[in-house]
């Protein structure tokens, strides 16, 4: 099979679900709202190459990543009555692993400048990509409510990247540097 089709070189792709194939412009709030969250998945990716591949980080970025793929999945889907592959048991499973985390770290005093390891700079940089994403589902909300439990999962997950690059520079022995304003 190509990888290039041609079918969507006029500025239309196709979406999917039980009743057939639909063609939209790719400039849909549905198409932005998937196309955010392969853009977060990739910045998942990035994050990725700073870890060791047996470790917890990337367990928990690969997971993150097949998750984000399932999202995408989900939002590309516009049967009525689809059955999201994203469930609260995900965004539990996120606030589970942010839990963890915290219990490692001090709390926060403070807003705290996005950088330090490269590790935490690529978590940082995931999670503001992730807001990107979030945002862009909150405004497919009017036209699929299903896509609540999404927003959610987007939410939770840029709560587990802010913590998570917290964690990298404590890992690290980066302090969290105070922002002045």
């Amino acid at each position: 099979m190509k990888i290039y089709t041609k079918t969507g070189d006029l500025g239309q792709t196709s979406l999917w679900g039980h009743g057939g194939e639909k063609r939209v412009a790719k400039t849909t709030v549905r198409v932005e709202a998937y196309g955010a969250v392969d853009e977060a998945n990739a910045t998942i990716g990035m994050a990725l190459t700073a870890v060791a591949a047996d470790s917890e980080w990337a367990r928990w970025l690969t997971a993150i990543q097949h998750r984000l793929f399932a999202v995408g999945a989900d939002l590309s889907n516009i049967s009525p009555d689809r059955a999201n592959k994203i469930t609260p048991d995900d965004v539990q499973e996120l606030e589970r692993w942010i839990d963890q985390i915290e219990s490692r770290l001090a709390p926060l005093q403070h807003f705290i400048l996005p950088g330090g390891s490269r590790l935490a700079a690529h978590l940082h940089v995931a999670r503001t990509v992730v807001r990107r994403a979030e945002r862009r589902v909150v405004a497919l909300l009017a036209e699929d409510p299903g896509a609540a439990i999404h927003v959610q999962y987007l939410n939770r997950l840029s709560d587990f990247l802010f913590m998570a690059a917290r964690e990298a520079n404590r890992q690290s022995g980066q302090p969290d540097v105070p922002a002045q304003f």
